[in-house]
């Protein structure tokens, strides 16, 4: 058997193998702190940017669900107030029905008209004020609104849109501006000037019902698709903490092993010496 006093091939071979364990239990010590696989480029490369690219998708796709479901709550504003309008103008309707029968007299029907024209002030008002985040929604003054539900820039697929300029629940666009209960006849000619501005506000709340449908399935759809690039992110990113572990374990293992190799490889040096003195 050899000794070389000079060198000490196996203590240094020990400290190179202590130096590796001691930097690979760093490395998963990082990875279980942070819960993390990849947490530099040189972790993984390829990976990392992957993951970079899947966190940007699944940033933007939550923040499309929120514009859809801010979308909705705008739209569901403007329906409630054609809901309210809806049910005006049956109380007109109502009221009309009455004043049309020769069961009242002409003060009976001007004790009528006051309700019926509060009523036809009351739609109006409502249209004026109908409104989501200083946007007008039942006037026809409002602007073109887009809602921007996708990820990406394609109009046709990311985007859903509607004119608010088409939703007018004013009186005049109604035609019951002028309508009048203050006479048996036009109690009776009212009736039908009633029904067509029903069918207006009717169309209204269907058009703004297709756009609900739209942005209630644009939200569930952006949700699974978070949802599954989220777990395609962890797969790729995300520590494997059993894996981890049990690394930790077995470098535990090997440093105790290796400090025991490296006491026994001094202890050839000083057995070296003794034999000189």
């Amino acid at each position: 058997m050899s000794f070389r006093v000079n060198t000490n091939v196996s203590a240094l071979a020990s400290q190179r193998a202590m130096s590796k364990v001691n930097k690979e239990t760093e490395e998963s010590s990082v990875k279980l702190s942070s819960g993390q696989r990849i947490t530099k480029a040189a972790d993984d490369a390829a990976g990392l940017a992957i993951s970079e690219k899947l966190k940007a998708e699944i940033r933007s796709s939550r923040q499309a669900n929120r514009n859809a479901n801010d979308g909705l709550s705008l739209v569901q504003v403007a329906e409630g107030g054609l809901e309210e309008s809806s049910s005006l103008l049956t109380r007109m309707r109502e009221l009309a029905i009455q004043a049309a029968s020769d069961t009242l007299t002409d003060s009976d029907r001007m004790k009528s008209s006051m309700e019926y024209e509060s009523i036809k002030d009351e739609l109006e008002r409502l249209s004026q004020t109908t409104e989501f985040n200083g946007k007008k929604l039942l006037n026809g003054s409002g602007p073109r609104l887009d809602f921007q539900v996708g990820v990406g820039d394609n109009t046709a697929d990311d985007h859903i849109s509607y004119d608010s300029k088409s939703i007018n629940a004013g009186i005049q666009f109604l035609g019951v501006a002028h309508a009048s209960i203050r006479s048996k006849s036009s109690a009776q000619q009212s009736l039908s000037t009633i029904d067509n501005a029903i069918n207006k506000i009717s169309g209204h709340r269907s058009l703004l019902g297709s756009i609900q449908n739209r942005l209630i399935t644009s939200s569930n759809n952006l949700g699974i698709y978070t949802e599954n690039m989220s777990k395609a992110n962890s797969q790729i990113r995300d520590a494997d903490f059993a894996l981890e572990t049990s690394q930790q374990a077995r470098n535990s293992i090997v440093a105790s092993a290796g400090t025991a190799v490296m006491a026994q490889a001094n202890m050839s040096g000083q057995n070296a010496l003794k034999l000189v003195g």
